[in-house]
């Protein structure tokens, strides 16, 4: 797959006129499959990093057509980033991939979402299980102060086909350690574990793979997973969820919530 990096910065913000709209101030295209964009912030958002929104774009007959994304970026930050795959025939996506800088989209303003660290019992080592886009929302954790403050280490793990579609990541995670914010907090707690399935790098298969014959805990040199220190996060595909959701029950770790907080936690609206 051809990497693009395509980038174009912030122009001058314009006056929202469509329901619920903020402004695209960033648009980047990291394959001819996968693009990021960052817009405005509503300033009465509060979410948790972690959540999800619904944004979009009128359709042909002037409605919106709104998706479930999350939110890319942490809590903290000024501006809202997401990360998007490309579907060409897609009813949203085959739209979104034209915005440009200075484009308006409709957000809804209310965050949901299963994976926040309200929903995992404290622990010692927190696992992040992601496929394709599933990465974005730990691009939001990875920058979170709280993931620091409750872990001694944090594993992130990704699976794609192409090295290129582990750009977004991996360029997120080298940055951590220099963030102003969290940098000194990060310091070397993230291990980062890339995986592809069709294209040759380092580490080739499937995670679920990798965690069942062991060869993640021998690549890293750690135990095993463990339900008394361990806590997990899983974003993917339908599939994928209920992959590592049953090798995490066989694990011993139970599954949580918001309203019952457990071991585990998967991220039920994204699919793709």
């Amino acid at each position: 797959m051809t990497e693009m990096m395509i980038v174009t910065d912030a122009a001058p913000a314009k006056t929202p006129v469509l329901p619920d709209a903020q402004t695209v101030t960033h648009v980047k295209h990291w394959t001819d499959q996968l693009f990021s964009f960052r817009v405005t912030r509503p300033k009465s958002l509060r979410f948790r990093s972690g959540e999800f929104v619904m944004i979009g774009l009128l359709g042909d007959n002037a409605k919106p057509l709104l998706r479930a994304y999350s939110i890319a970026s942490p809590s903290w930050d000024d501006e809202l980033e997401f990360y998007s795959i490309k579907v060409q025939d897609g009813p949203l996506t085959s739209k979104l991939q034209h915005i440009k800088v200075g484009d308006q989209i409709i957000l809804r303003p209310k965050p949901v979402g299963t994976l926040v660290h309200d929903a995992l019992l404290p622990g010692k080592r927190l696992w992040f299980f992601a496929t394709g886009t599933g990465f974005a929302p730990f691009a939001s954790l990875l920058r979170e102060p709280e993931t620091y403050d409750n872990y001694d280490e944090i594993i992130m793990t990704h699976t794609c086909r192409d090295v290129a579609e582990l750009a977004y990541g991996r360029e997120l995670v080298n940055s951590l350690n220099d963030d102003p914010l969290i940098g000194e907090m990060v310091a070397g707690k993230v291990r980062y574990y890339p995986t592809t399935t069709r294209e040759q790098s380092p580490v080739m298969g499937r995670i679920t793979t990798l965690l069942n014959d062991g060869t993640v805990f021998r690549d890293l040199g750690i135990d095993p997973i463990n339900p008394d220190t361990d806590r997990a996060m899983v974003c993917g595909s339908l599939g994928f969820n209920k992959d590592i959701k049953d090798i995490l029950d066989g694990f011993g770790l139970k599954e949580g919530a918001n309203s019952d907080p457990a071991q585990y936690v998967v991220e039920k609206a994204f699919v793709g």
